[in-house]
């Protein structure tokens, strides 16, 4: 699970806005304007028999400052990305 969810970053962070976009996710914002430091993302990959699927997970990040539920509160209502 990307650890995004949970930092107070995530809605102006340049890479979460990168993996919305690998997982064609609406964004949170469209003009993100954070840098995060050290972002470390791990990409697993899935062939199935008509396509290739790749999924994003930010799994640690020297900026990750944690607001639990950050992400909830800004969506809410909507399933917790996973």
């Amino acid at each position: 699970m990307c650890i995004c969810i949970n930092c107070r970053y995530v809605d102006s962070c340049v890479t979460y806005h990168a993996v919305e976009e690998q997982h064609q996710q609406p964004h949170l914002t469209e003009y993100p304007v954070f840098e995060p430091q050290g972002p470390t993302i791990n990409v697993n990959i899935r062939n199935t028999p008509d396509e290739i699927q790749m999924e994003w997970d930010v799994v640690g990040c020297n900026s990750f400052l944690e607001e639990t539920g950050k992400w909830a509160k800004l969506r809410p209502g909507e399933l917790i990305p996973t």
